[in-house]
């Protein structure tokens, strides 16, 4: 699954080179076959994220609830002002968004059909904006990779206070990566591997990671470092690098973080992993 899946999302549009067309099933692949076998459904020739109607009326993923229970002063206990905070919500609506969005064979699961719908409802892409990863993190699809089940669904709204499409809506302006900090980022960006993952498989195609790091880190990092990982990742003709393990994909990240300049790196007291020794050894015959 992904973005994949990646969810993050910059616009592809951003992207110095389009995905691979051979790219495995990701999260942005199966929203997309997801949205066909929709489309055929309902008996369409054709159905993109741009051009599918707008049908139901919303949905929503989860995370881990706010709901303070400190003591204070006063009469008015923790649990009475929790009470008060979940009567503002709507819990009807809640449900009636899940189930508009719940797989057909398994009513407590949201898949990839789903959260398809769920983008459409929203007005945006989700083979292109990152804001759908950002907003699967906050609300805590962690259970299971490209999917968000009915407590994270129901728990990401109470956190996000969201009941309807139309308060999901005004959320989207604030899921821009922009707005994370250093440690927001990182974790969100481990969240990117995850969500992606397929099945019980613990690593990614690197077609699939070359992609999801444009995605992900176009300006966040600079476009040198970004492009020639990539370029160094496609040209690789070593088998051991055909999937990317979680290690290497976050060893990355904080690579570019700490060695701004290649010149800096010390490859004999440096505990990388050899993916990045040999990047390193790549940009120094480049600048030969």
């Amino acid at each position: 699954f992904s973005l994949s899946v990646c969810l993050c999302l910059v616009c592809a549009s951003c992207l110095s080179s389009p995905p691979p067309k051979t790219l495995p099933l990701s999260f942005f692949q199966s929203v997309h076959m997801a949205g066909k076998r929709k489309a055929k459904k309902a008996g369409l020739d054709d159905l993109s994220p741009s051009r599918s109607s707008k049908r139901s009326s919303g949905k929503m993923w989860g995370s881990s609830s706010g709901g303070g229970s400190s003591g204070r002063r006063g009469h008015r206990s923790s649990s009475h002002r929790s009470s008060a905070k979940h009567s503002a919500l709507n819990e009807a609506n809640i449900q009636k968004m899940f189930a508009d969005i719940s797989d057909d064979d398994d009513p407590h699961v949201a898949g990839m059909e789903g959260i398809s719908k769920f983008c459409e409802d929203l007005g945006i892409d989700p083979l292109e904006d990152i804001r759908i990863l950002v907003l699967l993190w906050k609300m805590g699809a962690n259970d299971k990779p490209a999917q968000i089940n009915k407590l994270e669904w129901q728990q990401g709204c109470e956190k996000l206070q969201a009941d309807s499409i139309e308060k999901f809506r005004k959320i989207l302006p604030s899921l821009d990566t922009g707005f994370l900090d250093r440690t927001e980022f990182k974790d969100f960006f481990k969240f990117c591997f995850q969500f992606n993952r397929q099945g019980t498989h613990r690593t990614l195609d690197k077609d699939l990671i070359i992609a999801l790091l444009q995605m992900v880190l176009k300006g966040r990092v600079a476009d040198e470092r970004l492009n020639t990982f990539s370029d160094f990742l496609g040209q690789s003709k070593d088998e051991t690098y055909s999937r990317i393990t979680l290690d290497q994909w976050t060893s990355f990240l904080d690579f570019c973080y700490e060695v701004e300049d290649i010149a800096d790196y010390d490859e004999a007291t440096s505990a990388w992993p050899v993916l990045i020794d040999e990047y390193v050894e790549y940009m120094e015959k480049l600048q030969r």
